[in-house]
């Protein structure tokens, strides 16, 4: 059949193929870091909760298996994430969403995935286009996320989101890094817990070339930063602790105000096992990582409220963050953070899983990173 006059799945695929569950996936990259977003499918079951994080809980705990299909082997890879989008019973907020990463990590908040998810309900239509401003809620697990996009033609330039407070929680304190020695982190929140290290001190460059030891050592400092400074959010008891790292640079591009590259985990640490020391670095320059660095260089006195701070990523691209005001987490000065970039579609499929797969969940092995 000539590919002109292929016109519906229908028509290529064989009556069992049709009947297969599915889901209808839409994907994305922002700034480079790629992000499926699952529109719906009969493969997605109900999944109760009355709040975005009570259906993140309730997908980690008794729904994994959906992580698994979007991002495992052979469909996935490690770098990936996933978004499932439902409907919102939040009165505010159109859609809510939950964050999924290969790793079994469910985040509370990503900047880059929740530009991805506002770009396709946008772009599909499913969120009505106002130009030249569309303006929003969406409700993430760590709470509602008002969004703005910027609209030419029909096509979206960009969204800004005003993500929940940042705040830190630990200035300059030293930590012992197996392997490493002494080690200076500041521990933040911008939506997860990081620990931001420089990596000057540590002789490394954040250029693309130097990935896998920029995983190594980003893995290594998150768990001793996880034993050596334990952590609680004071509203939500249930994020807490360190979980993702920032090592930060000097920036190299024009118009950039400083580099980072975030490190994702995708294995369990063991200190007397290097095979274990694996991770991926955010294709994107990591939104809620972007919110947690301006909280800190805003506690040092380094960044004040209402100055663009440009955040590139070792591929060159740039999110835009700026601090609006201070407020109050709990115990801690908080600041009222945006972050703003650019979100691209590169794809649109249906997921399909077939009951005879020896593999209905994929896999992982452990040779990529």
């Amino acid at each position: 059949m000539p590919i002109d006059s292929i016109h519906t799945l229908q028509q290529i695929l064989p009556d069992r193929a049709q009947r297969l569950p599915r889901m209808i996936v839409v994907d994305a990259h922002v700034c480079g870091g790629p992000a499926r977003v699952i529109l719906g499918g009969d493969l997605i079951p109900n999944i109760s909760g009355k709040t975005a994080f009570e259906k993140m809980k309730n997908i980690e705990e008794h729904h994994d298996w959906i992580r698994k299909i979007v991002l495992n082997e052979p469909r996935g890879y490690p770098a990936g994430c996933a978004n499932i989008v439902f409907p919102s019973t939040h009165p505010d907020c159109l859609f809510s969403y939950v964050i999924m990463e290969q790793a079994k990590v469910y985040p509370p908040m990503s900047g880059h995935n929740t530009m991805a998810v506002a770009t396709v309900l946008l772009e599909t239509g499913l969120i009505p286009i106002k130009e030249p401003v569309t303006r929003f809620n969406l409700e993430a697990p760590a709470g509602p996320i008002a969004i703005t996009a910027e609209v030419e033609a029909g096509k979206i330039k960009s969204i800004e989101l005003l993500n929940v407070p940042a705040f830190v929680f630990h200035l300059g304190k030293e930590i012992d890094v197996p392997t490493l020695g002494k080690v200076k982190v500041d521990v933040a929140y911008g939506g997860m817990i990081y620990a931001l290290a420089d990596v000057e001190p540590l002789g490394i460059a954040l250029v693309p070339e130097e990935g896998k030891t920029l995983v190594r050592v980003g893995e290594l400092i998150k768990a001793a930063a996880r034993e050596q400074l334990p952590v609680v959010h004071p509203e939500n008891p249930q994020i807490r602790d360190v979980c993702i790292v920032v090592l930060r640079g000097k920036a190299h591009s024009a118009g950039a105000t400083a580099r980072n590259t975030v490190v994702m985990s995708t294995g369990e640490l063991k200190w007397d096992d290097e095979s274990t020391w694996t991770g991926a670095l955010d294709r994107s320059p990591c939104g809620t990582g972007t919110c947690a660095t301006m909280a800190v260089k805003h506690a040092r006195g380094d960044l004040p409220l209402n100055t663009p701070f440009h955040h590139e990523n070792i591929l060159g691209t740039q999110f835009e963050g700026r601090l609006l005001e201070e407020t109050k987490v709990g115990e801690y000065t908080a600041v009222v953070t945006t972050v703003k970039g650019q979100g691209y579609l590169i794809g649109i499929s249906e997921i399909v899983m077939d009951p005879k797969d020896p593999f209905p969940e994929g896999y992982q092995v452990g040779d990529i990173w």
